[in-house]
């Protein structure tokens, strides 16, 4: 895939610093009610982060960290990445705590900001040359889909971006109502603030109507995709196509049809394009590959 993308000497410098943002929502407390590992339903899975890693390193990179702000602190252990860390001697950073710093830092967002002018989060996203998402295909009852660009969502810490110290959840990034325009504008802000230089999408074995256990009827599936591109919108892009969805659809319609379409808010911003016409495709043709996914709700 990398070679079909013209390699990965333009991305990956001699001696690199890059970081790796899984998408590993939720928490242990559920495996043991789920009908497969959590890797195989609704996380990204281990082993391709591992065969990342080993083509990084092959493409020259220096250091390797893969990161998360965690709701639950044993999933690095339980889910896998431990033991990928230790097999590639990448460091793992739960990005819910300051740690190995003393406190969090500002990330201003810059001139195109949507909601936030800055977020405070983990020092060592600034010690980044290359910044990648790999994320889970994925629907999502309020944003529709959440792939590369959602992923960032997980960047900040939990317990700075909530309303009610109760919560295990960045609640401060939702709008209270059916129909949010807030949390596709968070997704742009932590864009701007911290950009992907490289996304994937693990689309392997995921879920359809629910991005966790925790949505009433979610679905295990296999569309047996994985894509990856250069510019996380047009990445996005591909993915909601190979969905079955259009990424160009209109705000408040199918599959966005309770949150304003952040595909298109991220091209606005100039983060890329969403719109296929634009996107140069190489591998599979989108047509002969999509998978449609039943939408949350």
């Amino acid at each position: 895939m990398f070679q079909q993308l013209g390699g990965l000497a333009d991305v990956i410098r001699p001696g690199a610093r890059v970081t790796i943002k899984p998408n590993l929502t939720g928490g242990t407390w559920s495996d043991p009610q789920l009908p497969a590992p959590p890797t195989e339903l609704f996380v990204t899975h281990p082993a391709l982060v591992q065969a990342l890693c080993e083509l990084l390193i092959d493409a020259g990179a220096g250091q390797i960290r893969i990161v998360e702000g965690l709701g639950d602190e044993a999933i690095f252990r339980v889910w896998g990445y431990a033991d990928v860390a230790s097999r590639v001697n990448a460091e793992l950073v739960d990005l819910c705590k300051p740690a190995p710093y003393n406190d969090f830092v500002a990330f201003p967002v810059g001139p195109g900001r949507q909601i936030y002018d800055v977020f405070y989060m983990n020092a060592g996203l600034k010690e980044v040359d290359v910044f990648i998402s790999f994320a889970k295909m994925k629907c999502h009852s309020t944003t529709g889909v959440t792939l590369s660009l959602k992923n960032l969502i997980g960047l900040p810490p939990i317990s700075l971006y909530r309303r009610d110290k109760t919560q295990n959840h960045r609640s401060a990034f939702h709008e209270s109502t059916d129909y949010d325009r807030r949390l596709p504008r968070v997704a742009i802000d932590l864009n701007l603030a911290r950009p992907v230089h490289l996304a994937l999408i693990d689309g392997i074995k995921t879920v359809e109507a629910g991005a966790g256990a925790w949505d009433t009827g979610y679905n295990p599936v296999q569309p047996g995709l994985i894509i990856a591109g250069k510019n996380p919108v047009a990445t996005d892009a591909v993915s909601a196509a190979l969905m079955g969805f259009d990424p160009d659809a209109p705000s408040g319609s199918h599959p966005f049809s309770y949150a304003d379409n952040h595909l298109f808010l991220a091209r606005e911003a100039g983060l890329g394009t969403n719109r296929l016409g634009e996107i140069g495709v190489v591998g599979a043709e989108i047509g002969s590959v999509v998978f449609p996914f039943k939408t949350v709700r």
